[in-house]
Parts: C-alpha cells; sequence; structure tokens
C-alpha cells in the first residue's frame, strides 16, 4: 500500500499549547514580527469575560492593538473586506484571530486582502492567493473548527447566498495560541456542536481517499481524545482536564483535516449554512451519522476501527456488523451532548431538499474525498432520512 501512495504535507505553523499560555500572547507576536496588530474577537467573549485577559498580555508588552469583532456566527465575505480596510488605516502588521472558527476565517482573510488587494471574493475557490498574507496568529475559544491550523476560510457569498472558501497554503496560520483554560466559560451547546465538528473532521479525514499514514496518525489520535473526553467536558465545563483534551483533539482533527481532507459530511452542510444560516459546527453534526450509516460501504475496515476505537465492543461481528456500530458509536455521543436528532429540529423545508443536494454536489473536493461516490439521488435520500430522522 505505501509503495502506491505519494502525498505531501504542510506544517508551516507554530503552535504554542498548555494552560496559561494566553501570559505568551505578547512573545508570540513579537516572533512573527509584528508590533502593531488588528485583534479579530468574536463578540461572545465579551459577554463571557476574556477579553481583559487577551488584551492584558498586549498591553504588559506595550504592543498597540485595534479590536476588530464585527463576527458572524456564519461571517459573510463584507466583514473580510471591512476588516482589512480597518488593519490598512491602523497600519496594522499582524493580525490575531480570537474565537471560533468564523472569527478566525475572518482573521485569516483580512491578513490576506492586506497584503493581496482586490475583495475577498476575489480569492473564493482554489489557488488564487499569490502573496503571502500578513503574520498571523490564531487563538481558538472553542474546541471544534481547527482553523487555528487549516488553509481554508469559509464565508457566506452575500450576493449568491451561497457558502464557500478561500483555500491556499498563503491561509496557513504562522502560530497558533491554545489555552485550554480559555473554553472553561462556554456553554454547553458552544462544547457539543463544535466538539462534534471536530470528530466530523478526524472521521472524515481517516477514511478520505487522500487519506495516508500521517494523516490516519492525526485522525486516531483526535477520535480518540475527542470520543473520550466531549461528554465530560459538556457535563462539567470546569473539567480542565477534559477540556484540554478536547483542545487537542481539535487541533489534531485540524491537521487531519488539513493533510487529506474532508467529505460529504461537510459538502452536505454548506447549503445548510448558505441557505439557512445553521452554524457550520451544529449542520456537521447532526449530518454525521447518518452519512456515516451511507459511507460504511466505502471503507467498512475503517469504520470498524473507528468504532472500536469509540468503545463499541466489536468482538466476533463480521467486519460488516462491526463497520456498522460506528454510526451507533456517533449516534449515542450526539445524543449524549444534546445534538438535535434530525434536520426537522434544525426547521429545514422538505420541499428545499433537491436543491440543497444540487448545491452539496458542487462542493467538489469533499465529495471526491468521500469513501463512497454519491449520486445526486443518494444525496437527496440522505437528507431525507435526516430530516425524518430514526
Amino acid at each position: 500500500m505505501l509503495a502506491s501512495q505519494k502525498f505531501s504535507v504542510i506544517q508551516p505553523t507554530s503552535i504554542h499549547f498548555g494552560v496559561g499560555m494566553i501570559d505568551h500572547l505578547g512573545q508570540i507576536v513579537r516572533d512573527v514580527q509584528g508590533s502593531r496588530i488588528l485583534l479579530v474577537l468574536d463578540p461572545n467573549l465579551r459577554e463571557a469575560g476574556l477579553v481583559d485577559g487577551i488584551t492584558a498580555p498586549l498591553d504588559r508588552d506595550s504592543i498597540a492593538y485595534e479590536i476588530f469583532d464585527h463576527i458572524d456566527p456564519e461571517p459573510g465575505l463584507k466583514l473580510a473586506d471591512e476588516g482589512a480596510e480597518l488593519a490598512k488605516k491602523t497600519g496594522a502588521d499582524c493580525v490575531v484571530g480570537v474565537g471560533g472558527g468564523s472569527a478566525m476565517d475572518v482573521a485569516k482573510a483580512i491578513a490576506i486582502l492586506v497584503t493581496n488587494g482586490g475583495k475577498a471574493v476575489d480569492y473564493l475557490g482554489v489557488g488564487k492567493i499569490k502573496k503571502p498574507g500578513l503574520p498571523k496568529i490564531m487563538i481558538p475559544t472553542t474546541a471544534g473548527t481547527g482553523a487555528e491550523v487549516t488553509f481554508t476560510a469559509v464565508f457566506i457569498n452575500e450576493e449568491t447566498g451561497s457558502k464557500g472558501g478561500m483555500n491556499g497554503d498563503p491561509l496557513y496560520p504562522d502560530a497558533a495560541l491554545l489555552d485550554p483554560a480559555l473554553t472553561l466559560t462556554l456553554p454547553q451547546n458552544v462544547t457539543a456542536a463544535p466538539g462534534i465538528d471536530a470528530l466530523t473532521h478526524a472521521l472524515e479525514a481517516y477514511v478520505s481517499t487522500q487519506s495516508h499514514a500521517i494523516s490516519d496518525m492525526y485522525a486516531f489520535e483526535a477520535m480518540d481524545l475527542i470520543s473520550r473526553n466531549l461528554g465530560m467536558a459538556y457535563a462539567n465545563g470546569g473539567n480542565l482536564e477534559a477540556r484540554s483534551a478536547m483542545m487537542l483533539g481539535s487541533l489534531l482533527a485540524g491537521k487531519a483535516l488539513a493533510t487529506a481532507g474532508v467529505g460529504l459530511v461537510h459538502a452536505m452542510a454548506y447549503p445548510l449554512g448558505g441557505m439557512f444560516g445553521i452554524p457550520h459546527g451544529l449542520a456537521n453534526a447532526v449530518l454525521l451519522p447518518y452519512v456515516v450509516e451511507y459511507n460504511i460501504i466505502g471503507n467498512p475496515e475503517k469504520f470498524a476501527q473507528i468504532a472500536e476505537l469509540m468503545g463499541e465492543d466489536i468482538e466476533g461481528l463480521s467486519l460488516r456488523e462491526a463497520a456498522n456500530r460506528a454510526v451507533e458509536a456517533v449516534w449515542d455521543l450526539n445524543t449524549d451532548v444534546g445534538i438535535p436528532s434530525s434536520l426537522a429540529d434544525l426547521d429545514i423545508p422538505e420541499d428545499k431538499i433537491p436543491e440543497m443536494a444540487e448545491i452539496a454536489l458542487t462542493v467538489t473536493r469533499p465529495v471526491e474525498n468521500n469513501p463512497r461516490k454519491p449520486t445526486l439521488d443518494d444525496v437527496i435520500r440522505i437528507y431525507e432520512t435526516a430530516l425524518k430522522g430514526w
């Protein structure tokens, strides 16, 4: 198998992990040659009481900053354009994104727009970014997206209502700062959906047609950490050990995503975000068990491994029976952390399913990575099943 594989792994992001690591933010800014930063903040951080802890090390080290916190849960392209104008106006030479995936995606895009010019819409797609961006540091405050180590920034195109991403190596952050203490005050819903989102990244990367030894290493460890710790983090938000494990699992899932890609869950989640504003992590979480069931015949051996890793007893079962247990494992974890059981719970209208399916199949890279090649009818059937629920 290895003799027939070819793969490339790019890992340009320096990673700084640990409780209290936020205190080192000033030094990390200096390490990337930053002196005047645009601080892109999730607005929910103020309510959570986290902003002072983030700005304090900058104040202590006399590093100038301007705050940009016009971030929506499903950000539009115009937010990136607005932030880039502010970065230029203030003379920012570094961008720091703090929050969930939305804040980090906006921050990454701002850094690119300042140096490449134009509008955010100009860079949707693959390989359109020609110049490096401003130095960028990402600080996740959820354990979910892995955006701190990926080369993608996803947006809603306000003109078309569709959801799409910028993709390219210049989007890789220069540094990622992960402090599990920043996640201790997360409410349960912001623990659950991003946590299953991270599991989705790892699981889809593990069964991706582009998977390889390195991506499998990241994905396997990520699934182990997340499946063992998400329930505990959800049950007791102050469990620092579980929070730390979730943050590391999310990071490793992001690494797996960046090296092997994701699959049909993500493709099918895009129209849920673009058409109905469903947050990305929640859309992935609801769809995951239904897509896993569909995908099992594409790689039963790996799905059996996933089932066992997630705690299912597969001894004495046939390969297919063992693989089917992966669906049960995902479903049980979703149930434990309060993920809605169907698309009906998200008020998705049935008459929009054909349109959603057509849009999902245009998200070509995840569709191509998927272990089972979906037809339009297949995607419609999965949506219909997910709408009614099991």
